[in-house]
């Protein structure tokens, strides 16, 4: 960034190499030295302008923009200290010269920021030094494991998220609710509304004034006693969108530390289950660049197996 200085606001124009990039990402490039924790925090305050405007982490900027950048020295940051990144060995579920499909494990985040050093991007741009662009296509929850889509073209990442947005990518989920639900299927459209607890945690919830529109498909698979296993079918990408759709029906999503049942979560780890019960296992799309069906399944973590093959069935 031209004649930047951290004790006063700058303003960067997009220029044509930026087009269509989230403002995140940029932002990183941009405030090299910077924690990514201060970088999310700035625009979630509304300090970061896009023409003027607020913008969130997902924002994507355009040729020409003006990005107004507050001063930063004044809040007391200090340049981020040199984090050791682990090199990242994820298993391959699928590899061509546009993108790499990853089957995350469940604990590892997807990227560094908010209290995480490093996650998933980070240690992938570590090991695979050959590949000269490599970028998350979309994002799954710290907690949550399976299939993981990353992007190794800006033409192929720019491809695969008009697909995202065109709804034309069909992604499935394993969740393990509390309760039994009677109904074979659930279709869940409820809008959904992220805000920020008082603590900074960012949190959704269902809200028919503020949400945006939300639409998950809920198919039983397996009916246990006290729980249901059921593949979720997300029609529109939200945040926590599987998690809330569960516990506004009434059945949140076994060991969820954000949105089940807290008493019941720790009778569950005290029974084997040390995670939340939620699981990427299958996504099928048309590769926008070959044409080629992809159909990619990730199986259930042994760890998930091993409890569900433990529940009794319902009579």
């Amino acid at each position: 960034m031209n004649n930047f200085s951290k004790n006063q606001v700058n303003f960067y124009t997009v220029t044509e190499k930026d087009d269509a990039q989230r403002l995140d990402k940029l932002l990183c490039k941009i405030l090299k030295d910077v924690p990514k924790s201060y970088i999310y925090r700035i625009i979630r305050s509304g300090e970061i302008r896009i023409n003027k405007k607020r913008a969130e982490i997902s924002t994507k900027v355009f040729l020409n923009d003006l990005i107004r950048i507050p001063p930063i020295e004044s809040t007391g940051v200090a340049p981020k200290n040199v984090v050791n990144i682990p090199i990242g060995k994820f298993p391959i579920l699928f590899e061509d010269e546009y993108f790499l499909i990853i089957n995350k494990p469940s604990g590892v985040a997807c990227h560094g920021g908010s209290g995480v050093s490093f996650g998933v991007i980070e240690q992938l741009r570590k090991t695979r030094t050959t590949d000269k662009f490599l970028e998350l296509a979309h994002r799954l929850d710290r907690d949550t494991s399976g299939i993981l889509i990353l992007a190794k073209k800006r033409q192929a990442l720019i491809k695969l998220q008009e697909l995202i947005r065109g709804n034309k990518i069909r992604k499935h989920y394993l969740a393990l609710t509390l309760g039994c639900i009677n109904e074979d299927t659930k279709i869940v459209k409820a809008p959904l509304y992220k805000y920020m607890t008082k603590e900074g945690e960012r949190r959704v919830c269902v809200d028919k004034e503020n949400g945006q529109y939300a639409y998950t498909t809920f198919t039983i698979l397996k009916r246990f006693t006290d729980f249901t296993l059921v593949d979720a079918n997300i029609k529109t990408g939200r945040t926590h969108q599987i998690r809330v759709h569960l516990q506004h029906i009434g059945y949140p999503i076994a060991m969820d530390d954000k949105y089940g049942d807290f008493d019941m979560n720790k009778k569950l780890s005290k029974i084997g289950l040390r995670r939340m019960f939620l699981h990427a296992y299958k996504i099928e799309f048309t590769h926008p660049i070959t044409d080629e069906k992809i159909n990619i399944k990730s199986e259930l973590p042994i760890d998930l197996e091993k409890f569900i093959n433990g529940l009794a069935l319902r009579t």
